[in-house]
């Protein structure tokens, strides 16, 4: 993972962000992070709606 990786089209659902960027070798690639103290949840995926599946049904352990 790229500490310097810029986002592009972020979107919010919840406690979740869900970020697209250039990943590795120039392909596209989209984030999941839950915002929330203490959380830690992150994914990568490869695809668009992965992502948002991802973010919509992530139960925060914190929250």
């Amino acid at each position: 993972m790229t500490a310097n990786r810029q986002f592009r089209s972020i979107t919010r659902t919840g406690p979740v962000q869900v970020g697209t960027s250039n990943g590795d070798r120039g392909r596209t690639q989209h984030t999941v992070a839950c915002t929330a103290p203490r959380c830690g949840f992150s994914a990568d995926y490869d695809s668009r709606a992965a992502a948002e599946l991802a973010a919509r049904t992530h139960r925060c352990p914190v929250r």
